[in-house]
């Protein structure tokens, strides 16, 4: 090949990748553990708030499972030129916030929090799976005290039911956290039942042990069943579900039941727009999605759960 021809494909290539990219533009993201954290993290959230505006996303919403993120969203969001990019916040209510926490809550929402997230790394659940051996877990060292807010006669605990009131009152959406299925199915029911609006189950595919008809069901009462890129091994490095839950999981969830967000932002896991895009094109490629697909389950279904 003449040296000329040769730069003519390499250009093309560069090009064709560049196009390929404009897929990401209006993403949504409504999960990444950017910082400040206690734990280590691949970027902050004005970090994040860069590779958003290149990538062309319409917004992305910071996590973390130890403090609110409305504080650092705000700064960064009115400090920084963010284009059109928007930042969003979200409070989950562990231990280190008070758990079922009305003042928190309500301190939250009136700074921009759009999900409050029922307990993750407090949830028994999640401690019983991690076994102190969590990457999210940084420099934590008081113990938690393991949470189950569903005894098994079905009962909710009290604070919980007033704290999904509030949650209902305030017009916030709900997500699930990392509970037993046995505590997701009676959440989201009860969740529904006092008026929450919008509710996002999270990863029930990975330690919830949700099975698909559970899926479904959810899906059925107006939940978004979440498909996050972390989990996946061709997702993430830290990733250790396979392909064939992805196709389980289309199966069973309509596209409009569905939101895809990234998960990511744990420090050596690489940048979550890389992740996204790894991703979607995966599920083109070999699962069949349209771009159509994408813009419904990575943006609109995820306006739709912020209210936006």
């Amino acid at each position: 090949m003449r040296d000329s021809d040769s730069a003519s494909a390499k250009e093309r290539t560069v090009t064709n990748m560049e196009n390929e990219r404009d897929i990401l533009k209006g993403i949504l993201d409504v999960h990444i553990h950017a910082g400040p954290s206690v734990a280590n993290r691949e970027l902050d959230a004005a970090d994040m708030l860069k590779e958003a505006i290149v990538a062309g996303y319409r917004g992305f919403l910071v996590k973390d499972h130890y403090f609110p993120t409305c504080m650092g969203v705000k700064m960064v969001r009115e400090h920084c030129d963010a284009k059109d990019v928007e930042l969003y916040s979200i409070l989950v209510l562990n231990n280190s916030v008070g758990l079922f926490n009305l003042v928190a809550i309500d301190a939250a929402v009136n700074m921009g929090a759009k999900i409050i997230s029922f307990p993750t790394v407090s949830a028994k659940n999640h401690i019983d799976h991690h076994k102190g051996n969590f990457v999210g877990a940084g420099k934590m060292s008081v113990p938690e005290i393991p949470v189950v807010f569903v005894d098994e006669d079905g009962n909710m605990d009290r604070a919980a039911l007033e704290a999904l009131k509030l949650i209902a009152a305030r017009d916030v959406a709900l997500a699930t956290g990392h509970g037993t299925a046995w505590e997701i199915d009676h959440l989201v029911e009860k969740a529904f039942e006092l008026g929450v609006k919008r509710v996002l189950v999270n990863h029930p595919h990975f330690h919830i042990g949700a099975s698909y008809e559970q899926m479904r069901k959810w899906a059925a009462m107006g939940a978004f069943i979440e498909m996050n890129v972390c989990v996946f091994v061709a997702g993430s490095s830290l990733g250790d579900c396979d392909d064939q839950m992805i196709a389980d999981i289309l199966k069973a969830v309509p596209l409009d039941r569905l939101i895809l967000d990234s998960d990511m932002g744990q420090k050596g896991n690489g940048s979550p727009v890389d992740g996204m895009f790894r991703f979607v094109r995966l599920l083109m490629n070999k699962f069949g999605l349209t771009e159509s697909d994408i813009d419904q389950i990575a943006k609109k279904n995820p306006a739709i759960l912020l209210g936006i």
